[in-house]
C-alpha cells in the first residue's frame, strides 16, 4: 500500500528545526526526561503508583488504532495497544513522567464530560479537546501537542466538492457534533443558511451524511483523513474537499491534554510535551501516525472568501 506524504500536515506543529528521532517512542532516559519525572514526584495522582489517562469510547482512528478484543469495554480501539497518534503521545508523556506502560490505566470519558466542572476520573485526558476559553474556566489545559485546521468531508461528485472558498459553503447543510470546535466553526465562521446540523456524536454525524441528510461534515483534519481514507471510507465514497482556513487574526486550533483545574501535574505534563518537541519525539509520532498512515494525499486549503 503506497503511503502519501502530506507536506502541509507536519508544518502545523512548531518543533525544533534540528530535532531528530529514530523511533516514535522516547528513546530512553535523558536529562530532559528526568526533569519531567522529578516534577511528577511532587504531583498528586488519583492512585499512587498509577497514571490514569482518560479518552473517548469509542476511541477513534487515527488517534487510537489497533482494534479491540471480544468482550472489551473499549469500542473500535483499545488504548492499551499504544497504537495511534494520541495513544503514542500518551505513552510517551507517561514515560517522561516516570511511568512504564504497565503503570498506565485508561478510563472511558465522554467528550463533553472531559471539560465539564466537577471531579475528574483521570490524571489527564487526551481526546482531541481543542482549546476554548470557556472550557479553560473549569479545567487545566496542557501546552498543545497538535495544531490542526478544520476540514470538509463530502461525497464524491456532489456539488459541494466544487467549493473553492469558505463562502461557497454557505448554501449547503453542514453537520458536526454539538459542543465541538467543528460545530463552532460552522456556526461562527461558515455561517451556512439554516445554521449547523447538530449531532450528539461523531457516529451520528457520519450516519447522517451516509444517509444523505447533510451535504458535508466539518471535522479536524486528522479525522477527515481517516473518514475519507480510500481503504477505510467511514463516509462512503467520500473525499476531503479541503482544509478550512482560520479567520484572519484568530489563533490556530490546538489540542491539549485536559487536567483537573489547578492540578499539580499540569506543569509536569507541559514539561514532558516541551521535551518531546525539543528532541523530535513528537515530530516522529506525528509523522508515523498522521502522515505515513494516510492515503488521502495533499489537501488544499479553502480560503476565507
Amino acid at each position: 500500500m503506497k503511503r502519501i506524504w502530506l507536506s502541509g500536515l507536519l508544518v502545523v506543529i512548531t518543533l525544533s528545526a534540528c530535532a531528530k528521532a529514530s523511533s516514535t517512542a522516547a528513546s530512553g532516559p535523558t536529562t530532559a526526561a528526568k526533569t519531567a519525572a522529578v516534577c511528577s514526584k511532587t504531583a498528586s495522582f488519583l492512585t499512587d503508583g498509577t497514571l490514569t489517562i482518560g479518552t473517548g469510547n469509542p476511541a477513534y482512528s487515527p488517534f487510537f488504532q489497533g482494534g479491540t478484543t471480544s468482550g472489551s469495554e473499549w469500542k473500535l480501539n483499545d488504548p492499551t495497544t499504544g497504537k495511534g497518534f494520541e495513544d503514542a503521545v500518551a505513552y510517551a508523556v507517561a514515560e517522561r513522567l516516570g511511568y512504564s506502560a504497565d503503570q498506565v490505566t485508561w478510563v472511558p470519558v465522554k467528550f463533553d464530560e472531559s471539560y465539564a466542572p466537577g471531579p475528574r476520573p483521570f490524571d489527564f485526558n487526551l481526546q482531541q479537546v481543542a482549546y476554548k476559553p470557556v472550557r479553560a474556566k473549569a479545567i487545566d489545559y496542557s501546552t498543545g501537542y497538535y495544531i490542526s485546521n478544520q476540514a470538509l468531508v463530502a461525497i464524491k461528485g456532489t456539488p459541494i466538492t466544487n467549493a473553492k472558498t469558505i463562502a461557497d459553503l454557505q448554501s449547503y447543510k453542514l453537520g458536526a457534533p454539538i459542543g465541538t470546535t467543528s460545530y463552532d466553526f460552522i456556526a461562527n465562521t461558515v455561517q451556512p443558511d439554516g445554521g449547523p446540523a447538530p449531532y450528539q456524536t461523531q457516529d451520528d454525524a457520519v450516519a447522517a451524511i451516509n444517509a444523505g441528510q447533510v451535504d458535508g461534515l466539518i471535522v479536524d483534519l486528522p479525522t477527515a483523513l481517516y473518514m475519507a481514507d480510500p481503504y477505510v471510507q467511514q463516509v462512503k465514497n467520500s473525499i476531503v474537499v479541503g482544509q478550512l482556513a482560520n479567520p484572519a487574526g484568530s489563533a490556530p486550533e490546538h489540542f491539549g491534554a485536559v487536567l483537573p483545574m489547578g492540578s499539580s501535574l499540569t506543569p509536569c505534563v507541559n514539561q514532558a510535551i516541551a521535551e518531546m518537541k525539543a528532541d523530535g519525539t513528537l515530530q516522529a509520532i506525528t509523522k508515523t501516525w498522521l502522515s505515513d498512515k494516510t492515503n488521502v494525499g495533499t489537501v488544499p486549503v479553502l480560503s476565507g472568501s
